[in-house]
């Protein structure tokens, strides 16, 4: 395990102007791309009428997804499955990263307030889209005018709660499961077993298993469900 730290470590710089940083962030999330590429392309390389193998196992992803926007956001709004599908898969694959020994790009406040700021973007442009822009506006100053200035405050505090809900839980597990390979690490010296790291090949088995698999598989799901129904909310 890296040692505990709240900024990612620069990887390497690219030599233009004074040195651009690459942090883990980026390219551990350039590696998670690439992983949902190749699983895309494996899974639709040989598409069948009937589907097997392979196809079967990504018709049913998408087969989920679609599913899960339909009944979150209602048929009308089937357009936003792949955009939430894309989201759901990669919040998983960061999250989960965890279990490599690598560090989660979530645990980055760059990456989750990029998302959510996204999340934002597609409330307001949909919403104004879907009810006409002066309409729209208009759903500030009610149920009157007095309310605007906290109608304004209550969307901008949106894209901030959603990225420190996501960088909270991922960081939090990080740094807790940080000090427990500190202290197992510590405690195996302390009894001569360095040489025979025990204790740290199985006790932080079962934080692994609550932190990165069940809190980052609910923290993607969390994310994804806030963004449909924001979105739903703003557009009916």
């Amino acid at each position: 395990m890296q040692p505990i730290a709240f900024g990612p470590r620069v990887m390497f710089e690219i030599p233009i102007l004074d040195g651009i940083p690459v942090t883990e962030t980026v390219v551990n999330t350039w590696l998670i791309m690439l992983v949902l590429v190749v699983l895309a392309i494996l899974g639709t390389r040989t598409l069948q009428l009937i589907p097997k193998g392979r196809q079967n196992v990504a018709e049913a992803v998408v087969e989920v997804l679609n599913n899960l926007t339909r009944q979150t956001m209602g048929d009308d709004k089937t357009g936003f499955a792949p955009y939430m599908g894309t989201l759901f898969l990669i919040l998983i694959f960061m999250n989960l990263l965890g279990l490599l020994g690598l560090r989660p790009p979530t645990a980055d406040l760059n990456t989750t307030l990029a998302l959510a700021v996204i999340t934002f973007c597609m409330i307001h442009y949909f919403g104004a889209r879907s009810k006409g822009t002066g309409t729209y506006l208009k759903g500030f100053a009610e149920p009157f005018v007095l309310l605007l200035p906290m109608n304004i405050m209550g969307e901008l505090a949106t894209p901030i709660s959603l990225s420190f809900r996501l960088f909270g839980n991922i960081v939090g597990g990080l740094i807790v499961l940080t000090l427990a390979y500190n202290g197992l690490t510590s405690l195996s010296t302390s009894l001569g077993l360095s040489a025979f790291p025990i204790l740290q090949g199985g006790i932080p088995v079962v934080l692994h298993l609550y932190f990165d698999v069940f809190a980052g598989v609910l923290q993607s799901f969390i994310f994804v469900m806030l963004t449909m129904v924001f979105i739903s909310i703003a557009m009916d």
